[in-house]
């Protein structure tokens, strides 16, 4: 039987996978339920562990608690982003997207800066909020990171909500609260489901926020299995705690593509509402003054930890300087991490471009196939190819380091490179298979119909048409590898650190003006990130 070579091309990303992401799930899955047999003591032990249950619940408890303070935070947002136009609309929606790919060491650091003993608002109120080591810093944190998916994808569907639905029940003589839960709130519900979930998998796969901000006190799944494997050796009970995550991440990650799912459908209207402008009128009235209001919370609880590190940065002694940034690019500077800041810096750039060619180069053909073919168990396929998403770098370094600690390919660059490319790819394969659903089918077929073979109809039609989404999908994957820490913490030889194993060591140094000057550098390339994808104007939610 004589394949076609647009399968055969489908082999490359399913080899990938399959070496670096499956293998190593599979070896988790052996060490944790393998001793002379299947066993299910190991998992047994933890859940009768009093410590490891309790932070089993307290994972799932503050997921919830996050998720449901970043709806109260974004939802606002997507509804003025979704309604009005206003000057710098456009940039604004860059700027807060940011943090979403911000490094979490950053967002450790600038929370330190304000609400630390010795922070700016601690300083002001004269008084410990208790939110730094608390699961209240943890929350704030949580909602900074993820609060834009809710403002992306909800604002995004709710401007295509058809506005005759609701002049037809304004005319029945509903209005305010009545008019938004019988109409529109039905219309816009896939998108806030769809966003709520993806918001809880982050939470719930969170690292790094409640290591640092919330301590071992309020540590997490992921918290407990760095600790098992990398402080206490203990590879068992670490891989146990990590098939126990799988499995519950594995659960809401069905849910979350369920619901995307049903976030695309409504989202392929072409109906697409012109937002209104934003008069002084407004501004003026109790809109206005609510609008204000919301902006002053965003402002404190989101920019200003972005704000406190560029201001840390830049002040040296007492006064205003640019010493730190000297410091962190002089050749003479010789930090504790093994590595000069400049081969830091390389090595983020490297990885991020070689992240960059190998996402998209697995991604293109996932998602060709998606798009294009119908096969039984496309379904279960489409979850195992984003299953991905649903594992954490921890779980990932863990699995690499069974698997590959004996081979030459342990502890060089290409092993950190794989790993970013396992982590980033979904992102790509989402904003690639996004695009591809609104290229009109009929483009296609006529070029099938001219003579071109189906993979040449897909590379000179539908692929340039789907450029955008490849481009963000890149875009992306760039950004998401330049702030990994987990996986590359576990992996990385003291010559392969990156800029954010770099802020984090700073941070554990107690080097704030070190770390913060590199984390400007950080969050200077995300902002540029972003306003290229605003200016694409592709999604990949």
């Amino acid at each position: 039987m004589r394949v076609k070579p647009s399968k055969l091309f489908l082999l490359i990303p399913l080899a990938f996978l399959i070496i670096f992401f499956y293998v190593p799930l599979v070896s988790i899955l052996k060490t944790g339920l393998w001793e002379n047999g299947l066993t299910l003591k190991h998992i047994s032990a933890v859940l009768a562990n009093d410590y490891h249950r309790r932070v089993i619940l307290f994972t799932i408890g503050q997921a919830v608690a996050s998720t449901l303070l970043t709806l109260a935070l974004g939802l606002p947002g997507a509804y003025i982003f979704a309604r009005y136009d206003f000057p710098g609309k456009g940039s604004i929606k860059a700027v807060l997207t940011v943090p979403f790919v911000m490094p979490s060491v950053m967002v450790a650091l600038g929370y330190i800066l304000l609400f630390g003993k010795s922070g700016f608002v601690t300083q002001l109120l004269g008084r410990d909020l208790g939110i730094i080591y608390s699961w209240k810093g943890i929350l704030l944190a949580h909602a900074f990171y993820n609060f834009p998916i809710v403002i992306r994808m909800v604002s995004s569907l709710w401007q295509r909500v058809n506005p005759h639905y609701e002049e037809a029940a304004m005319a029945l003589g509903a209005r305010g609260w009545t008019l938004f839960r019988k109409v529109t709130l039905p219309m816009i519900s896939p998108a806030i489901f769809a966003s709520a979930m993806l918001t809880f998998v982050f939470c719930f796969l969170s690292f790094s926020i409640p290591l640092i901000i919330g301590g071992y006190r309020y540590a997490t799944i992921e918290v407990d299995i760095f600790t098992s494997i990398m402080v206490l050796l203990d590879f068992k009970t670490g891989s146990a705690l990590a098939i126990i995550q799988i499995l519950l991440s594995m659960a809401f990650m069905y849910l979350y593509l369920r619901a995307l799912d049903a976030y695309a459908k409504r989202e392929e209207q072409r109906v697409f509402r012109k937002p209104a402008p934003f008069t002084r009128r407004d501004w003026l009235s109790l809109k206005g003054l609510l609008v204000g209001v919301y902006s002053l919370i965003v402002f404190v609880f989101i920019v200003s930890p972005l704000l406190a590190v560029l201001y840390d940065s830049l002040r040296f002694n007492e006064a205003w300087s640019l010493e730190w940034y000297r410091r962190i690019f002089s050749t003479e500077y010789n930090p504790m991490f093994g590595a000069t800041t400049l081969d830091a810096v390389r090595n983020s750039l490297t990885f991020g471009l070689a992240t960059i060619f190998l996402s998209v180069l697995v991604a293109l053909p996932i998602a060709y196939a998606l798009h294009r073919w119908e096969f039984k168990g496309k379904r279960l396929f489409d979850v195992l190819v984003m299953l991905p998403l649903a594992s954490s770098a921890i779980t990932l370094g863990l699995g690499y380091i069974r698997v590959f600690h004996t081979t030459p390919l342990y502890f060089t660059a290409w092993i950190i490179i794989a790993a970013h490319t396992v982590i980033a790819y979904p992102f790509v394969l989402r904003a690639v298979s996004t695009s591809l659903k609104k290229i009109r089918p009929n483009l296609w077929e006529a070029a099938l119909s001219l003579g071109a073979r189906e993979w040449k109809a897909f590379l000179r039609v539908e692929l340039p048409l789907a450029l955008g989404g490849v481009i963000v999908g890149a875009i992306f994957a760039f950004a998401i590898s330049i702030a990994e820490l987990g996986a590359t913490y576990m992996l990385a030889k003291p010559e392969y650190t990156t800029m954010t194993v770099a802020i984090y060591k700073f941070l554990g140094a107690r080097q704030f003006g070190s770390a913060s000057a590199l984390a400007v550098l950080l969050m200077a390339v995300s902002t540029l990130s972003f306003l290229i994808i605003d200016r694409i104007g592709e999604e990949v939610w």
